[in-house]
């Protein structure tokens, strides 16, 4: 925060304070009326018989309020709230986070060493194994793939066996430490609108659904060209580069026509972050075995 700002705060902050200390000392004293106003009213009425009196404000009221102004001096003074001062206690929110994220750490640290010492096929068919992950999941990951964690749009299902750079329990792990970059090229300005169109119609044709075929005959060509590296020569995908198997009825992104379009036109960025920086072995282990567990639910 700049100078000129921190001062900005502090002016006004204590000026507030100021200004609530006058208006208690102003109206904690009886006001002065007029000579034909002896009955102790302002000579204020509301709805006929509604009188204000001019008595000051109650003792017991007044050093309450008094007691908050206190309060609040003191609060500024031990804790940050005047622009760039940090306060005699120098605290800060980082710090109480931080200070108390080791101290959950530490009292669940026994129990994260003991689900390291189990390799995540095994922790998979632990109950309490799979309560913890299963929190762990709802905490950090359900925002993108949903609460069931049969994702949506971009994100993908993990609760069947189609996986993008492999289900095996290193896989799963290995993506969730490290996170993954997945980058389809935009090929729209090589391929031009009918070239866009015929691949969509061979990608269909692969995927089992209705196409044209004078479409996709030449389109089988440009795939050839441009697109067996990744998808390889069936179509059946790539784990090593994270490429879609486009032999199914399993999108991403979408397979009708109009979502097969833009993904060959545009290309598509997905990113998966990685998590090593949040979450700790223990945890991470222990999510690897909940989500390899949904995947094997979904192959029995």
């Amino acid at each position: 925060m700049s100078s000129g700002w921190s001062w900005y705060i502090i002016i006004l902050t204590l000026g507030n304070i100021a200004g609530s200390w006058w208006l208690l000392r102003h109206y904690s004293k009886k006001r002065v009326v007029t000579k034909d106003q002896d009955d102790n009213t302002t000579g204020h009425v509301w709805d006929d018989d509604l009188t204000e009196l001019n008595n000051p404000l109650p003792r017991w009221w007044l050093w309450l309020f008094i007691l908050t102004i206190l309060f609040s001096l003191v609060y500024l003074v031990l804790y940050p709230g005047l622009g760039n001062y940090k306060g005699w206690l120098n605290w800060s929110q980082d710090k109480a986070y931080l200070q108390e994220t080791q101290q959950i750490e530490a009292r669940y640290a026994q129990i994260y060493d003991q689900f390291l010492q189990q390799d995540i096929p095994t922790l998979a068919q632990d109950p309490q194994a799979l309560k913890t992950g299963q929190r762990l999941f709802i905490n950090n990951c359900s925002t993108c793939h949903g609460s069931d964690a049969k994702g949506a749009r971009s994100f993908p299902n993990l609760t069947d066996s189609e996986w993008l750079y492999g289900g095996t329990p290193q896989a799963i792990k290995h993506s969730i430490t490290y996170g993954r970059s997945g980058i389809m090229t935009p090929w729209a300005a090589v391929l031009q609108d009918n070239g866009v169109k015929e691949v969509v119609a061979y990608v269909q044709q692969m995927s089992g659904q209705a196409y044209d075929a004078d479409l996709a005959k030449s389109g089988q060509q440009h795939y050839q060209t441009f697109c067996v590296a990744c998808h390889g020569p069936e179509g059946k995908g790539n784990i090593m580069l994270g490429a879609p198997d486009l032999s199914n009825d399993i999108w991403l992104y979408g397979g009708d026509t109009e979502s097969l379009t833009e993904t060959i036109s545009k290309g598509r960025n997905g990113k998966m972050p990685a998590q090593q920086n949040l979450l700790n072995e223990g945890k991470i282990h222990v999510l690897s075995a909940y989500i390899y567990s949904l995947s094997q639910s979904a192959n029995d």
